[in-house]
């Protein structure tokens, strides 16, 4: 189902507000502008027969607003699936519509421009192992065991936790890099050896802080994890892709994300707004 379609949708919402429900022109318009909104970013699908909403982006777009606004905002949002469940008989699955509570223990993301300023800096073996930590989001015992029979020419087979396995794309950058090391390293049977076994995760975490530390960053294998899930949501992917992407058994153990992505963005508005010097 596509945009145009949930914007259609939307439409019919308002004037059933407006008609049916006799709600002022001032009430309608405040719906209409969160709606707008919400339609112009949101992801509005089918999956397994099951109509989902995703407004993950929404989330992030709407951040900087007031407590009471994204409150407004959110309660527009979930009266139009009402509408859409009880009026027009379409059930709706919505993600990223609840308050999501962030354990403390978990990493920040990495800013961006410091992953790149550190690839910039590193050598083609450290290239490849923060870019295959980055760019498909392993955990460092997963990239440890990688075997090159896994490595496809398109896509790369993962033995995950629980034994369970899942195929990632390989972008362009990726391919690239895996073809270069290839030629000069020249493994035998695992992507990352040392003699004839494979690197540990060990071994790999120690070539991947020391690599960062000549940046002044103490960075960790699981903190470029939680970077490639949150920065992916960040530019608008889907939850439910990333969720396996990661290979998370339910789609809210990635929700974590969507919530460290908004208070950083909080964090950002406070900063630099002229309003909030003394916030």
């Amino acid at each position: 189902m596509s945009n145009e379609e949930l914007k259609r949708y939307s439409d019919d919402f308002l004037e059933y507000l407006l008609d049916v429900r006799g709600y002022s022109n001032i009430t309608v318009e405040t719906y209409e502008i969160a709606l707008r909104q919400m339609s112009d970013v949101s992801h509005f699908y089918e999956e397994d027969g099951m109509k989902v909403l995703d407004i993950t982006p929404f989330r992030f777009a709407i951040v900087k607003n007031s407590k009471k606004t994204i409150v407004k905002k959110l309660s527009a949002v979930r009266s139009f699936v009402k509408y859409l469940e009880e009026q027009c008989h379409l059930p709706v699955k919505l993600i990223a519509d609840e308050s999501i509570k962030v354990p403390q223990s978990l990493p920040k993301p990495i800013e961006e421009q410091y992953i790149e300023e550190v690839l910039a800096k590193a050598d083609l073996e450290e290239k490849l192992l923060i870019t295959m930590l980055y760019g498909l989001g392993l955990r460092i015992s997963e990239l440890s065991g990688l075997k090159l029979e896994e490595i496809k020419e398109n896509w790369v087979q993962i033995q995950g936790k629980g034994n369970k396995v899942r195929e990632l794309p390989l972008i362009p950058e990726i391919k690239r890099l895996l073809n270069v090391y290839g030629e000069r390293y020249m493994p035998k049977k695992y992507l990352f050896e040392k003699g004839n076994a494979p690197m540990n995760a060990a071994q790999l975490r120690y070539k991947l802080t020391k690599c960062f530390k000549k940046k002044g960053l103490k960075v960790t294998p699981h903190q470029l994890r939680h970077s490639f899930a949150t920065h992916l949501l960040n530019h608008g992917a889907r939850i439910a892709d990333v969720s396996e992407l990661l290979g998370h058994e339910t789609m809210a153990t990635t929700q974590v994300y969507t919530k460290l992505g908004s208070v950083k963005k909080m964090q950002e508005y406070m900063k630099a707004h002229p309003l909030a010097d003394g916030a």
